[in-house]
Order: structure tokens, then C-alpha cells, then sequence
């Protein structure tokens, strides 16, 4: 089991790694320049195009060991021994291993995963309210802890579509990773493409996510 060695790289751009891997493997170079900045996470500038990267899933410690696992195509986490009061009271983190407690900081952090629908509808607020800038082309990437059927994925798009209504500051792209699916989806056109991720991707993207902490 990996431990040590790789507990210091679960830092809170663990994510934005991953997902920028992600992009680049599955979509091409013209993602190669995003680098890892704030408001939103992801950006290239030269090429006006910024990038949200958020989690939507239950504040379970179980299900982010369980997400993290699947992440890497394999067991880099296992559950601690805790009781049911010291998860609600400790939170999780995917730098938590063999129950080393997270502190409150970085536990806010974490209890941003939430939902699909209550991360759609907080992320578009501040979109709209100016707060990730603005760019010529912006998107918003979720990593879904649970799968997602075609028919929430469009009511998902149309979601957004509602909450961007007659504001000038959209999300145009809304890219959903079940970790073994990448759903790239067009805002606009209410259109989506898939892509399939296999394990040796899987374990690629975690190396790299891991390597360059």
C-alpha cells in the first residue's frame, strides 16, 4: 500500500492536476497551457480560456477514499478505524491515511464536495457574479463520485442554461468525469461527446497528479 511517500502530494490542486492530465491526454495539447492558478483553477491566458475544477459527492470520508481509489485504479487508501463521531467531527481528506486527523482549514475545503445539482447551482452563482474573471471561453469540470445517466446529464446542461439566463458571464463547457467517462459537454448547443478512460489512463493521470504535487 502506497502511504508516505504519497501523502504529502494530496494537496487541495490534487484535482486540478488530475483534471488538467485529463484534458490534455483525452483533448489534446490545446489544453497543455492551462496552469494551476485561482478564480478558477485552471487557466491559459494566452489562449483566454479558464477552467472551475470542483468534486460533487457526499461528505463521507468512505465515499472520498472510495473516489480517490478509483482515481488511481487501485487501493492508495484504505479506510481507518474511526468511529462514527470521530468521521462527522474530523471530516475527511485524501491526505487523511491510517487516520491522521485533518485540520478544520483544510476540512472546509473538502465540504465543498457536494451533489451534482448543489455544485452546478453554487459554481454558476459565482460565475455570474464576476467571481472566476473573465475569459473567452470558460468551463466548469465536476468529478462525480456517483454515475450519471444520459438524461441527468442533459437535465444537468439545462440546469446551467437556466441559471446563466441573461448573464453575460457563462460557463460555455461543462466537463463531467465519472473517472472511467469523460462527459465533454457544450453548453450551448445542449450537445455532449463522451470518452472513455480505461484503468491504465486512470493510473497515468493519478502518477502524474501525484508526481508533479
Amino acid at each position: 500500500m502506497k502511504t508516505d511517500s504519497l501523502r504529502p502530494k494530496y494537496d487541495t490542486c490534487f484535482f486540478e492536476r488530475y483534471a488538467k492530465a485529463t484534458l490534455v491526454t483525452i483533448l489534446g495539447e490545446s489544453y497543455a497551457g492551462l496552469v494551476n492558478l485561482d478564480r478558477p483553477d485552471l487557466q491559459d491566458v494566452s489562449r483566454g480560456l479558464g477552467i472551475e475544477v470542483t468534486r460533487a459527492m457526499n461528505e463521507s470520508k468512505a465515499d472520498a477514499i472510495s473516489l480517490l481509489n478509483e482515481m488511481a485504479a487501485d487501493v492508495v487508501v484504505r479506510q481507518p478505524e474511526m468511529t462514527n463521531h470521530q468521521l462527522y467531527s474530523y471530516g475527511y481528506t485524501y491526505g487523511l491515511v491510517d487516520g491522521f486527523i485533518v485540520g478544520p482549514a483544510e476540512y472546509r475545503y473538502w465540504c465543498e464536495a457536494s451533489p451534482l445539482n448543489h455544485v452546478i447551482e453554487n459554481k454558476v452563482s459565482k460565475m455570474i457574479r464576476g467571481f472566476y474573471g473573465h475569459f473567452e471561453r470558460s468551463g466548469l469540470y465536476i468529478f462525480s463520485k456517483d454515475d450519471i445517466t444520459v438524461p441527468e446529464l442533459m437535465l444537468s446542461l439545462k440546469r446551467v442554461n437556466e441559471l446563466q439566463s441573461g448573464s453575460d458571464l457563462r460557463f460555455d463547457t461543462l466537463y463531467i468525469s465519472e473517472i472511467q467517462t469523460l462527459y465533454v459537454c457544450d453548453v450551448v448547443t445542449m450537445s455532449y461527446t463522451s470518452y472513455p478512460i480505461s484503468d491504465e489512463m486512470c493510473r497515468h493521470f493519478f502518477d502524474v497528479s501525484v508526481r508533479e504535487g
